[in-house]
């Protein structure tokens, strides 16, 4: 789950690289942008906070209000803007969770502990090779209660463990209602799955109604759950949409990459 935050009020630094104030100590960015090293961190620190593994350029392009948007490399980042050991850790463990959970679909075997990956994104029995050779025979394990699965499969609503239900559902029925001020007469529940690929995201209340999935990187609509440019097309960012709230989501989108 990810909660959408606004950066934009970070004490970051971020200049043209013929701007440097000779008494502050920056670093050029590849795409030319200067930067001090603790902006450096802050900044890409806050983007794994929002859970994007890719660190893009902030600063705006020279005469324009558009971010430069330019992605730095990993190496780059690490090297200008001198992370300590314990950062240098942090960062990498958390850009390998993240990416990981964006090109695959994988959860921890309840058995041995290791990644698997779901290959049916219907079927929720899910079979683990590593506890299959181990005990001679085929481990099942239900990827919505995480359990020793029971009862027939394929199945992609339950196994027959008590109690086996979908957790984001329920958060999405119980989440709170919440108004969004900037948005004229509007409230909607707090948390949302993305309509693309399913992630949960929660709106801060702040800004506009449109938000961007941080795993799938697509904006949609918190309000009508449209993609911006199909509810653009009847609304604006900060009315109400033409087909109004969109009712509490009670089935998780599944992802097609393709």
């Amino acid at each position: 789950m990810l909660v959408i935050v606004c950066y934009e009020s970070l004490a970051l630094n971020f200049l043209s690289a013929g701007d440097d104030d000779p008494e502050t100590r920056r670093a050029e960015m590849s795409c030319g942008h200067a930067v001090t090293p603790q902006s450096l961190t802050a900044w890409c620190r806050s983007l794994l906070d929002q859970g994007q593994h890719k660190f893009l350029c902030p600063a705006l392009k020279e005469g324009t209000l558009q971010r430069c948007n330019a992605e730095w490399p990993y190496a780059e980042v690490r090297r200008l803007a001198v992370l300590t050991q314990e950062e240098q850790s942090h960062f990498e463990e958390t850009m390998a969770v993240l990416a990981a959970a964006e090109y695959c679909e994988h959860k921890t075997c309840p058995g041995c502990q290791s990644f698997v990956e779901r290959a049916d994104i219907t079927n929720l029995c899910v079979m683990c090779t590593i506890c299959t050779a181990e005990k001679g025979h085929a481990f099942q394990f239900c990827w919505q209660c995480m359990r020793e699965w029971k009862g027939p499969g394929p199945r992609s609503d339950r196994c027959d463990n008590p109690g086996c239900t979908n957790p984001d559902i329920e958060k999405l029925a119980k989440c709170r209602e919440i108004k969004l001020p900037e948005v004229k007469n509007v409230s909607c529940p707090s948390m949302r799955a993305c309509p693309t690929c399913g992630n949960l995201v929660e709106h801060d209340t702040t800004g506009c109604k449109n938000i961007i999935c941080n795993r799938c990187r697509v904006e949609f609509c918190f309000v009508c759950l449209k993609v911006t440019q199909v509810c653009l097309q009847t609304s604006n960012y900060f009315i109400g949409c033409s087909d109004g709230v969109a009712p509490r989501q009670t089935s998780i989108p599944s992802w097609n990459r393709n």
